[in-house]
Formats: structure tokens, C-alpha cells, sequence
């Protein structure tokens, strides 16, 4: 992904943590639909995670990866329960928010270039996996995320099923997607702060079914840990052996 894309959701955490109450980002999807969070959603202490990020944090082993980290509110978890942890972001703004809330060891870092490691879990909350943009870029992460990891080491992810919707206009979308060829969950948008949007980019919404077939031959045992509701559900990876090429893309 560029990293410009994610400058106005940096630039919402900065403006939080210096004050700005109100502040909220906005997220623009190419057909005009859109979303306004407030950053104070960024800046939840663990009293106010979801049952799926509450799973996530208990399951992680040893040394973490906390990619897409944001303002750190996962790291800061996991550092007060002993792990080391190395958080990352494409967001200088967003690592300065969590180098000021006390994460010890955040880094400005793309995961498809960084070279430190290995690490027992790399965590991505907050449908972090959307970085990867598109089906194709799924296949270079799980591809990638083996040089991360130690022996036995694990991916923890979530993530929406896109499906699991009745709104005309995310129906709408999807049938769009499929038409042309692209798989329903690819979606294309930008972030918005303060009226200034960043450069256009994808984010994917990768299901369950999908993202296990795809983990398979990229040699990734895959199993479904928790479902929350509306489509959002958990998952981890761990390696098995590999040997097969990648499944036909799932529309």
C-alpha cells in the first residue's frame, strides 16, 4: 500500500491525542458511500476491546508483531502482560502517537520490507489484513509473513465476510466487483481527515472460506477462532507444509 493513503488516519490520531476530542476519519469508497470514525475508537484501553480482539490478545505467544498498529492499544495490552512486542505502521504520525502513549518499541515499517523478527505471533486487529489491498496482495503476505515467524509461530487476523449484509449499496458494490472479475471483498477508497483526503487505494475484506483456501497452498493451516457479529470473525494461521499453487481467485 502507499503509505500517503494512511497520512490523513495518522494525522486523526495525532490530532486526538493532542486534544482535538471531535476529531473523526473518514473512509470514502469509490462509489461515493462513506463512513466517518471517531479517533477515539483508536485509543480504547482494554475495557472497551470486542470479544474478538479480548481472544486475540489472550492467544498470542511469546515475541509479537503487531502490524498496523495504529495508536498502540493492542501493544500497550501485551507489553503490560509481559511480551515483547514490536509494533509497526506505515504512519509516521500514527508510530508517534504510540511511541507518546508508551509503546516501547514502534517503528515507521511496510511488513512486506521489514526484517526483523522472528516473532511467535504477528497480530493485525482492526481488519489490519485490508493493507494487503487485493487477493493477489494476500498471496505475497502469506508468502511473506513465513520469514517473520519462528518455528510454530502463528498469524492472528481478522477480518469481514462482506456477505453479511442486506444494504442495497454494499449489495450493489459487491456485483460490481463481480462483474469485473474481482473478488466482492476488494474495495477500493480513501481516508479522509479534516477534509483532505489521501491518494486512492485498496483495502481488502477477506471471508473465512476464502482466506483458509488461499492460506492452504501458501503452506498455512488456517482455522476460524472466533465469529462476532455482522461478519467479523478471527482467525489464525500456523504452518504446515507446503507444495501446491495457489487456488483459482474466489468471486
Amino acid at each position: 500500500m502507499n503509505p500517503d493513503a494512511m497520512e490523513p488516519f495518522g494525522r486523526a490520531l495525532l490530532a486526538y491525542l493532542e486534544g482535538d476530542a471531535s476529531a473523526r476519519l473518514v473512509l470514502r469508497r469509490d462509489d461515493g458511500e462513506e463512513a466517518a470514525i471517531p479517533a477515539a475508537v483508536f485509543f480504547r484501553d482494554e475495557s472497551g476491546f470486542t470479544g474478538i480482539e479480548q481472544t486475540a490478545i489472550r492467544l498470542c505467544e511469546g515475541r509479537v508483531l503487531d502490524v498496523g498498529a495504529g495508536a498502540g492499544p493492542h501493544s500497550l495490552v501485551l507489553q503490560h502482560r509481559g511480551h515483547p512486542v514490536t509494533a509497526i505502521d506505515l504512519s509516521p504520525e500514527a508510530v508517534t502517537v504510540a511511541r507518546r502513549r508508551g509503546v516501547t518499541d514502534a517503528r515507521c515499517a511496510d511488513v512486506f520490507a521489514f526484517e526483523d523478527g522472528p516473532f511467535d505471533t504477528l497480530l493485525m486487529m482492526g481488519h489490519g489484513i485490508g493493507i494487503v489491498e487485493s487477493i493477489d496482495g494476500l498471496e505475497r503476505f502469506l508468502l511473506r509473513a513465513h520469514s517473520l515467524l519462528s518455528d510454530g509461530g502463528q498469524v492472528l487476523l481478522d477480518s469481514l465476510d462482506v456477505r453479511g449484509t442486506d444494504d442495497a449499496a454494499h449489495l450493489a458494490y459487491q456485483e460490481t466487483n463481480r462483474s469485473a472479475g474481482r473478488y466482492i471483498g476488494e474495495i477500493r477508497m480513501r481516508f479522509e481527515f479534516q477534509g483532505r483526503p489521501g491518494p486512492s487505494c485498496g483495502w481488502l475484506q477477506v471471508d473465512a472460506e476464502t482466506l483458509c483456501a488461499h492460506a492452504a497452498p501458501a503452506g498455512w493451516g488456517c482455522e476460524v477462532i472466533h465469529r462476532g457479529a455482522g461478519g467479523n470473525y478471527l482467525a489464525r494461521l500456523r504452518r504446515v507444509a507446503t507444495g501446491l499453487e495457489p487456488p483459482p481467485r474466489r468471486t
